[in-house]
């Protein structure tokens, strides 16, 4: 079952039509779906899959020729393997001169690390053979850093590239795909712990409930419990000190100084690591939706859900698990889980709200959305449309509201609005919550959603 990923599809479908010859980078994290997305791009394209191993470049080459040689029912080339690159490179060029042809090279960087020219032959041939053909060329890793440097200025394949895609954890509502036999509470529990990997939402069978699945993850020989220790020790170096800036993160240690503090490392440092961790996409800096990016008030937190999660219960209680005793750290999530849900609902809003602006159905097509905040006062989500001097005010609640504390939540909004400095603006307020009592009544004057709002029609049941 292939889903989601309409707009990567749609992208390489479009592509294949182009007279011209196309050179393709797709990366992306371990886990995020992209050798899933390039099977069905070329199932629905006929087409080569090569995938790389972390071995010697002639043995790859021998696979490589294998698999070609299989395509093309070309028995000599089976007899004969590639010798170098230059031979593997000549015979796709000669394939292509006249005609379509696709060919997928997944976890380039292995081939890379067993011969560093590689992405200078790779230029040369493309200025000189490949970039005049018909071919179209994917070239796929998930090392990100390296890809990365592959794509940047100094690397050999700067600028030939025809287009690029980094492959990103799907949102909350694609992800929803994936467990459609819970309902929408439990869901969203299970994103906050799994996040839109793919390969994370597989682990959990939603014929289970939470607590169930959880005694699963916090198991010895569970992929969950393990994969984010490999993620992050493939990408970094020095992982100790990023562990250290993560887990403070994750205790809701968001701005500069905290982190400094919690974790003891000098200023210059965090904020080296902290560069890193956001290149990397593990983590992300906000700034109040009015104020520059260049502001100082900026809070830093763990981009994807499954991350964030681990942080919170999985790294500070290791020694726990490490001797059986998983259940005790299962038993202490589920009594947290409901304040740790909290900055997820928010992100799930967040995601929510810009279906709606995308869809016309907010009072007003807002141009952007976050967060604000101002000493001890805070708005979840603030969405503006500068040109037409018009703002919108959420508070978004995980729990259960009824009609009297929605009504007190939303006076509490408009007397913060005016803190923000908007006068003359056209201004709208809303509340989100797990649910609402009387909803039609509060709607009456104000925006309100709760989850069954966000709840989408399933392709499947």
């Amino acid at each position: 079952m292939f889903i989601d990923r309409k707009a990567e599809i749609a992208a390489l479908d479009d592509r294949v039509e182009s007279p011209r010859a196309e050179f393709v980078v797709i990366y992306g994290r371990r886990r995020i779906g992209k050798t899933t997305l390039l099977l069905e791009f070329l199932r629905r394209h006929d087409g080569i899959y090569l995938l790389a191993r972390e071995t010697s470049e002639m043995e790859n080459l021998r696979r490589f020729s294998q698999k070609i040689a299989q395509f093309f029912k070309d028995e000599f080339l089976k007899r004969n393997p590639f010798q170098n690159w230059d031979a593997f490179f000549e015979y796709l060029y000669q394939k292509s001169s006249s005609r379509r042809f696709i060919v997928a090279i997944d976890e380039f960087p292995y081939l890379v690390q067993a011969n560093r020219a590689l992405p200078s032959i790779l230029q040369e041939y493309w200025d000189t053979k490949l970039s005049k053909s018909k071919i179209f060329l994917i070239i796929c890793g998930s090392s990100v850093s390296m890809m990365e440097k592959l794509l940047g200025y100094k690397s050999p394949l700067y600028g030939r590239r025809t287009a690029q895609i980094k492959l990103r954890p799907m949102d909350f509502f694609s992800a929803r795909e994936f467990l459609p036999r819970y309902d929408i509470e439990d869901f969203v529990k299970a994103y906050g712990i799994l996040g839109g990997t793919p390969a994370y939402l597989l682990e959990f069978n939603d014929r289970q409930d939470i607590r169930r699945n959880l005694m699963d993850y916090f198991r010895l020989d569970s992929f969950l419990y393990g994969d984010a220790r490999f993620i992050l020790m493939e990408e970094l170096d020095k992982p100790r000190n990023y562990f250290a800036i993560l887990e403070a993160i994750a205790k809701g240690r968001t701005t500069l100084g905290e982190i400094i503090n919690e974790t003891g490392l000098e200023r210059a440092t965090v904020g080296k690591y902290l560069s890193v961790l956001i290149d990397l996409d593990f983590v992300k800096r906000e700034v109040p939706v009015t104020a520059s990016w260049k502001s100082r008030k900026g809070r830093y937190y763990i981009k994807d859900p499954y991350f964030a999660f681990w942080f919170r219960y999985v790294h500070p209680n290791v020694d726990l698990i490490e001797t059986g005793e998983g259940e005790t750290v299962v038993e202490f999530v589920m009594e947290d889980l409901n304040q740790y849900l909290g900055t997820i609902f928010e992100g799930i809003v967040k995601e929510y709200l810009h279906r709606l602006n995308k869809e016309g159905e907010l009072p007003f097509k807002f141009t952007k959305i976050g967060r604000w905040w101002h000493k001890n006062e805070e708005i979840d989500l603030v969405a503006l449309n500068e040109r037409e001097k018009r703002a919108l005010f959420v508070e978004v609640k995980w729990k259960e509201l009824n009609e009297g504390e929605a009504k007190r939540i939303l006076k509490d909004l408009e007397r913060k609005s005016e803190l923000i400095g908007l006068e003359g603006w056209n201004k709208s307020y809303g509340v989100v919550a797990k649910g609402v009592e009387r909803k039609e009544k509060v709607r009456e004057n104000h925006l309100a959603w709760d989850l069954q709002d966000c709840e989408l029609p399933l392709p499947y049941g």
